[in-house]
């Protein structure tokens, strides 16, 4: 069946390894947004954070933000929103007081105070660049908790090096209310980074974009997914065709999903052309 709908992971996938967006990718997307393929992003990151690699995008496409968990016009109009009950932010949080150094409150707010740090250190090696970029977004709390006054975020969220986040992940999971919530984590292993997300039950890329099709009224089998980090696994798992980056995660890369470029060999552009624009066998194994 033809492709309707596109659906397309940002880091590690649309953008390169030096997060730059690559005019070649940009081009196969104009192409199939040309052709009245719908184009949509999906990624852990925040609305805001997401926008400028979306506003470099040809088309009216739509963002899956955080996760899964909302779902908002290029121009930020609103179209789906699941939050996490703010009692469960607390309780996640003070069930992990020895992470929050590596911890962040996030909000679904138009400007200021989205994003809560228990500290910010704009000179940090690794969390300042990060710190910079969102300036005009981010705020203290202390303790972090004081931040949850009785609105619900959308996650909380955790972001360090690979064992610290492991090691927090394995503290939530073991919480009696783990069933409360769900975890969604993404590995850089090569930058020593992990992030990982608190949602509500039930939010995960693949919901997400389980949703946008319904209210787009695309079957499944007219969707393509493109993704290479764990959360992508549940958005790859609902689409009619699942593509994989070369650079993935070694896991996404055994499930017999079709295998694309690197993303610093515009493997999105290949993918789009390849099995959307060009319309081959859509079988699975690597291409």
């Amino acid at each position: 069946m033809p492709i309707q709908l596109i659906a397309m992971d940002i880091d590690g996938t649309l953008l390169d390894s030096r997060a730059r967006l690559p005019e070649e990718n940009a081009r196969a997307i104009a192409e199939a947004a040309a052709r009245g393929i719908e184009i949509v992003i999906v990624t852990g990151r925040r609305f805001d954070f997401a926008r400028s690699t979306a506003e470099a995008l040809a088309g009216d496409l739509h963002l899956i933000v955080n996760n899964g968990a909302l779902i908002k016009s290029k121009s930020g109009a609103t179209h789906y929103r699941m939050l996490l009950p703010v009692a469960v932010a607390r309780q996640a949080l003070d069930a992990t007081p020895g992470f929050w150094r590596e911890a962040a409150v996030v909000f679904d707010r138009s400007a200021k105070n989205q994003l809560f740090f228990a500290h910010v250190d704009f000179d940090d090696p690794v969390r300042g660049p990060y710190f910079r970029r969102n300036r005009e977004f981010i705020a203290e709390a202390s303790p972090l908790t004081a931040c949850l006054n009785g609105e619900d975020p959308i996650q909380v969220m955790y972001a360090g090096p690979c064992a610290t986040i492991r090691a927090a992940m394995r503290a939530l999971e073991a919480l009696p209310l783990a069933g409360e919530f769900s975890l969604s984590l993404a590995e850089y292993e090569h930058r020593n980074l992990s992030i990982l997300d608190v949602l509500q039950r039930g939010v995960t890329k693949g919901a997400g974009l389980r949703e946008w099709a319904r209210q787009r009224g695309i079957p499944r089998e007219n969707v393509m997914a493109i993704g290479d980090n764990w959360n992508d696994r549940e958005m790859l798992e609902f689409a009619g065709l699942p593509i994989v980056m070369a650079n993935s995660v070694a896991e996404l890369k055994s499930r017999g999903w079709r295998v694309t470029l690197s993303n610093d060999e515009c493997g999105v552009a290949h993918a789009i052309r390849a099995y959307a624009l060009n319309g081959l066998d859509r079988g699975t194994g690597a291409s």
